[in-house]
């Protein structure tokens, strides 16, 4: 981690910013059991990562924070971290996002 070809041993990646628009397309929304996922699947990068919704910023890390959030089906957000993997840590948890679609039993 930190480390990419071309760059010196040693030599740490700076950190950047980065947003996402997001859609929830779970037919049940972001309940429960996803969204404990989704923080714990948060909680794996080094960045900070939140949620924006309706002007308000909840903690992408913390459970209670994202149920706030109120995330129904259709709903709409921003992902958005700082950090040194903040474009990877928000394109994952995009993807994850993505995948509750898939498997609206989640």
């Amino acid at each position: 981690m930190g480390y990419e070809s071309g760059m010196r041993l040693g030599h740490k990646r700076a950190p950047t910013s980065a947003q996402r628009e997001v859609r929830i397309t779970n037919k049940l929304g972001l309940h429960a059991r996803p969204a404990a996922q989704f923080v714990k699947h948060a909680r794996s990068f080094r960045s900070e990562i939140w949620l924006l919704k309706e002007g308000k910023r909840y903690s992408a890390s913390s459970l209670i924070d994202v149920l706030r959030a109120n995330l129904d089906c259709g709903a709409t957000a921003t992902l958005e971290a700082y950090g040194v993997d903040a474009e990877e840590a928000l394109e994952r948890l995009k993807e994850l996002l993505a995948k509750f679609h898939e498997h609206d039993e989640l």
